[in-house]
């Protein structure tokens, strides 16, 4: 690993590291020695100190040596820089913040990851990848997802499940709107900004120490000036740099780096020296870049880069996109595990205020008293709602939050001689990312069994409880349980666990049935984490932003996250589990907003309500659909698990068929298949009225209606609602109409259809043949001015 990379990247990858046993050394690249322990390599382009360096040969050695290289890459510089791709980079990664987002004092950012094709099966997260639909026609689905930790579990690439899939959009959509000429307009204005700060700069008796550079200087200070006066002078003219050492100053322009900020810092170094600036006005002539570093290459000719560069057009194309997406506007979202509640808008409202969104995330604490204190206050109120006495807001994700918990338990069994504690229980219900983040933390997973009546079989944890009592680490528990009950058991789970050692780590995805009635602490766990986006009325933006805070017990409290750059966690803190310190701490006044308008009475009501809705639904669809588990009385949770299996041999319908038939009524279909393969998984929290509680209620039961007129020969075994759905504009319009039931009952099956009538873009989608032929590229704009010629 280079030694000039951002120090919160160095400190997430010793994180990453240590429990894999993976050795770091850190180091001058081209000092790098490649023997046959060495299976890869890490550096930035442009560097932290923002020099530029040609890796090519460095590169070409780590391939002689069968070591991958990856790179750190500022994704706008690349508009004028040779990428990686090109000098022998096989993975790539960085922020997508340049592009369109706002600092947000961390986060939320998207980030990227591109690598070679033959590594595509080893990346983690999501790939999007081109199908067909059941009419042939072009669809975009997930792709090659077997990899990933809701299939492959234990052994996935990644815990990744929430991600920032909104933030991705805003980047690809700001990539669109500006263009490869735009792109380029503006990094070559970043460029420009910098060399002539670095020209003014040595002008005024300053050694800039950067050869080749971006947007980054590096700045020298003379003898007699100190960083100390720099300081003081930049922040009483109210701006900021970065001082890496006691005699060196640094400094970024970005696409608004204005004439008349470049003068601002250059009258801060004048009056350093007591010298007068001189005032530029037009950029300078120097060479800061040599041409073997300059962009040969064309990059985004697909036509969705070249078409949308009016603010009309692209307003158009932004509105097309989004009639394509279902989501909360159009009805309820029943996706069990998922809690797709309300995202008020008055809680949204701080999102857009400039006050919040224009920090940096390493400003001095004096300059983000309204941040520290929004986090005080958010804090407090999540300390109280779970019974712990300490929160930590860096993970990003709930999967995050399961990662950096495990990593607390671990620093914790060391700190106490017992590093041989890697052993961590987790039930057979327990969600994907349980597990694969276990495995990511050092930790050897034991699968704990559950009973008939879906709850973890408590023998079964007190047999491997006993096996593995020297080696035990922690016990990881959702609580209401993935089944949609609340374990009866689950305190005396928690003794267990602790009469041998170990501690209990409880996932708090389901927290929407908890709050205000019940508390993790009340219930024997040692840390939880919170899904921001989930219980506390985040939107989950079609795949994140999504927040995963972690909560802790005292003896865990020390051990919480660190960060290389701001002071956080606890005194014995493992290191950094983001980049950021807080997080996406942008989306924090969100749930801020959320939990003091509601208050703690609304806050119960609102947990109440969620468990009401779901025990309505299931008593409604009782005799038309078996819930497979309750509780000891007959109630469910949150949610509930709809048993489909037997209508395969009953009519040859699966739950998918159902969950695609949902679809034409206006409904997005539940959680397929989990945690019970043939399953549907039903979570309708508190957001819902009981006229839209009704209207799923009615479609399910119409549905299965459906089902019944299979299996009693009124409707084809083959040509059926089911097994074609869900039935697009396009084919119910078609001139040919050629199945064995009308277009009204394909796509108005019921009357309240009519006046909300929510089109599904693409047919049936063939996932196998997605999988063979995975594209993951857009057709390059020559291909699309040949379309428009024909």
């Amino acid at each position: 690993m280079d030694e000039d990379i951002f120090l919160q990247t160095m400190d997430v990858i010793r994180t990453r590291s240590k429990p894999l046993g993976i050795e770091l050394i850190t180091g001058k690249y081209d000092k790098a020695v490649f023997d046959e322990m060495v299976f890869g390599a890490f550096v930035q382009y442009p560097a932290a100190s923002g020099q530029i360096r040609d890796y090519m040969e460095f590169a070409a050695k780590a391939h002689a040596a069968g070591a991958l290289v990856g790179v750190a890459a500022d994704l706008m510089s690349l508009a004028i820089l040779t990428p990686p791709g090109e000098w022998g980079a096989d993975i790539v990664v960085g922020s997508n913040q340049r592009f369109g987002l706002p600092m947000s004092f961390g986060g939320p950012h998207a980030g990227y990851f591109a690598t070679r094709d033959e590594l595509k099966r080893s990346m983690p997260g999501r790939i999007i990848g081109v199908s067909i639909d059941a009419q042939g026609n072009t669809a975009l689905r997930m792709a090659l997802q077997t990899r990933e930790q809701h299939i492959k579990r234990e052994r996935a690439t990644s815990n990744i499940c929430t991600a920032q899939a909104l933030l991705a959009t805003m980047s690809g959509m700001y990539a669109q709107y500006h263009g490869p000429d735009g792109l380029k307009r503006i990094a070559t204005h970043i460029h420009k900004s910098a060399c002539t700060l670095s020209c003014s700069l040595k002008e005024l008796g300053y050694n800039q120490i950067n050869t080749m550079f971006f947007d980054t200087i590096k700045i020298s200070l003379p003898e007699g000036i100190s960083t100390c006066s720099i300081k003081e002078l930049s922040e009483a003219a109210g701006m900021n740099f970065f001082y890496p050492d006691n005699h060196s100053v640094i400094i970024s322009t970005d696409e608004i780096t204005s004439f008349t900020e470049m003068n601002n810092i250059l009258d801060v170094f004048a009056g350093a020296a007591g010298k007068t600036n001189k005032q530029v006005s037009t950029y300078c002539d120097c060479k800061c870049l040599d041409g073997i570093f300059m962009r040969k290459s064309q990059f985004l000719r697909s036509a969705a880069f070249n078409r949308y560069h009016s603010e009309t057009e692209m307003m158009r194309y932004v509105k097309m996109l989004e009639r394509k997406d279902f989501s909360l506007t159009h009805s309820m979202i029943s996706l069990g595990s998922c809690t797709m509640k309300l995202n008020p808008a008055t809680s949204m409202f701080a999102m857009s205020w400039p006050e919040f969104a224009n920090i940096h995330p390493f400003v001095p604490k004096d300059q983000a008293q309204g941040y520290y204190q929004l986090m005080d206050e958010l804090g407090e109120a999540l300390k109280e709602i779970t019974g712990f006495p300490a929160v930590s807001f860096q993970p990003n994700s709930g999967a995050a939050g399961e990662y950096a918990g495990l990593m607390v338990i671990r620093e914790y069994h060391q700190s106490r001689g017992e590093a041989h504690r890697n052993v961590v229980l987790i039930p057979s219900s327990a969600h994907g990312t349980n597990p694969a983040s276990a495995v990511m933390a050092g930790m050897e997973v034991v699968v704990i069994e559950c009973n008939e009546q879906g709850n973890i079989n408590v023998d079964d944890l007190r047999k491997n409880t006993e096996e593995h009592k020297e080696k035990l680490a922690a016990f990881m528990i959702t609580y209401p349980s993935t089944h949609g009950v609340f374990e009866e058991a689950v305190t005396e789970m928690s003794d267990i666990i602790h009469e041998h050692g170990g501690l209990v780590y409880m996932d708090g995805a389901n927290m929407n049935a908890q709050v205000g009635l019940t508390n993790p602490g009340y219930i024997g766990a040692d840390i939880c984490h919170l899904n921001l986006h989930k219980t506390f009325a985040i939107p989950h933006g079609g795949g994140g932003p999504g927040m995963g805070p972690i909560l802790a017990n005292d003896r865990l409290a020390e051990f919480l996250p660190s960060h290389p750059l701001v002071s956080t966690g606890g005194s014995h803190g493992t290191t950094a589990v983001a980049g950021a310190p807080f997080g996406s701490a942008h989306i924090l006044t969100i749930s801020h907003a959320y939990v003091l308008m509601m208050g703690p009475d609304g806050l119960t009501e609102a947990t109440k309500i969620a468990i009401l809705n779901a025990n309505y639904i299931a008593a409604e669809l009782k005799g038309w659909y078996k819930t497979l588990y309750t509780g000891a009385n007959g109630f469910v949770a949150h949610e509930m698990i709809l048993d489909c299996r037997n209508f395969k041999a009953e009519a040859g319908i699966t739950e998918s068929d159902i969950a695609k038939r949902l679809m034409d009524y206006g409904f997005h279909a539940p959680t397929l298949s989990f945690p019970v393969h043939g399953t549907l998984m039903v979570e309708p929290t508190e957001s819902e009225s009981l006229q839209e509680l009704n209207r799923f209620i009615d479609a399910m039961r119409s549905i299965r209606n459906e089902i019944l007129e299979i299996k009693d020969g009124r409707a084809d075994k083959e040509d059926n609602v089911l097994h074609n759905a869900p039935h697009t504009v396009r084919v119910v319009t078609a001139i040919e109409w050629n199945h064995k039931y009308d277009r009204q009952k394909a796509a108005f099956p019921a009357s309240w259809i009519i006046e909300n009538k929510f089109w599904p873009t693409v047919g049936r989608i063939d996932d196998g043949y997605g999988d063979r032929n995975l594209v993951c590229t857009c057709d390059p704009i020559d291909a699309y001015r040949m379309e428009v010629t024909d």
